[in-house]
């Protein structure tokens, strides 16, 4: 910790210095309380006429301090100044006012939503890593295929390599130094296949692979239709599983990856949602499209944004109501807000947004309800397909 105190104090008086003998910036500009005193745009030259260069839009009278430093890290985050504070309440208790006054125009006043909808997705990302709140690693999946599969490929390599010494020693003209490291190549590699047909016979899936017979325990079977038959006993007549083939070979081999290897699966899995999150708003626009389909004022970008504000404040709700869970919340407080949350902001952002009777809205929420599910249900299946790869 000395060390860092150190460093930041050495920065600090060394700026200092800095300043003492050398009152100017970049390219000589005079620096006044820490801000450019310039009479021309830094940027692209122009002679300024306000706070704001009028033919590039770069702000005049730049700070140059530590304090500017900090403050541009915190607004290129999500514009941490007054719209913060104006946008978040907004977003939670009249949602549908700030959707409209948005896509009316309002934007100086308020954070974009893909700002803040990307913000709060690497918030709860952050959060959730640092609680500990991930996908479980260390569950056993399929492994005796996968080592059937490993243990077959290695073998079948070391023949070959066996095949290949072998015919090179046929070979008449073949140096007698050469010779010598051939034999000795071809004697560990028989002996190493012949320690694995060794093993083979403790082993039923190694037996299978280096002598040929088949195992007697019955064994998953794909029928005439595509389907994985998975026996459930060591008894050949005992109960089975069967899993429908999709018929499409990537995705079959996806499904087995995850047969497989499913606590892999299952990190890829979480950490293409926090990759992919984005895909929920081009998934949703057009069913919220269909419930306003023979309203024409409203456009596409009207939707897009009531649907990436509304993203928002429901990955927000998440952050929120987990960490109370953290902190220990009753459950029944979990429960509640967790179930009625969600439909009343909905319902809310409707009527504001799109100017709704109660009528109106309350249907429209009820079937906007059945089309979020439709919705997760596709973002779901892409994101355990992009998982897969």
């Amino acid at each position: 910790m000395s060390d860092i105190g150190d460093a930041i104090g050495t920065a600090v008086e060394g700026g200092l210095f800095a300043k003492a003998i050398d009152g100017r910036g970049k390219n000589g500009t005079p620096l006044e309380k820490g801000h450019f005193a310039e009479g021309t745009c830094l940027n692209c030259g122009t002679e300024l006429l306000g706070p704001h260069c009028h033919q590039c839009g770069q702000q005049a009278h730049l700070h140059r301090t530590l304090g500017a430093f900090l403050h541009d890290l915190l607004h290129g985050a999500l514009h941490f100044e007054g719209r913060t504070w104006k946008t978040l309440p907004k977003l939670a208790f009249k949602p549908g006012e700030l959707t409209r006054r948005y896509i009316d125009g309002e934007r100086a006043r308020f954070v974009s939503p893909m700002a803040l909808f990307l913000f709060s997705i690497f918030l709860m990302f952050a959060v959730f890593q640092f609680a500990g709140i991930t996908a479980p690693t260390d569950l056993q999946g399929d492994t005796g295929a996968d080592l059937t599969e490993r243990a077959s490929e290695g073998f079948q390599a070391l023949e070959e390599r066996l095949a290949t010494v072998e015919k090179k020693l046929e070979d008449e003209d073949l140096g007698e130094a050469e010779r010598t490291r051939l034999e000795a190549e071809q004697e560990e590699l028989s002996q190493q296949i012949s320690d694995l047909r060794e093993a083979g016979e403790n082993i039923p899936f190694l037996k299978e692979i280096t002598t040929g017979e088949a195992s007697t325990a019955p064994r998953p079977e794909v029928d005439e239709d595509g389907n994985t038959i998975i026996p459930l006993t060591k008894d050949a007549d005992g109960p089975t599983m069967r899993m429908d083939g999709s018929g499409i070979d990537w995705v079959d081999a996806a499904i087995g990856k995850w047969r497989k290897n499913p606590g892999l699966m299952l990190y890829k899995l979480q950490t293409n949602f926090y990759k992919f999150s984005w895909l929920l708003i081009p998934l949703s626009i057009p069913f919220v499209w269909l419930l306003f389909a023979w309203r024409r004022k409203f456009k596409a970008y009207d939707h897009a944004i009531f649907v990436t504000y509304s993203l928002s404040f429901m990955t927000l709700l998440i952050l929120t109501i987990t960490l109370a869970g953290l902190a220990g919340a009753h459950e029944i407080f979990i429960v509640f807000a967790s179930m009625l949350i969600p439909p009343i902001h909905i319902y809310k952002h409707l009527r504001g947004a799109y100017g709704l009777s109660r009528f109106s809205a309350i249907w429209r929420l009820g079937v906007l309800s059945l089309f979020i599910a439709i919705v997760l249900t596709i973002f779901l299946q892409l994101i355990l397909l992009l998982g897969s790869f």
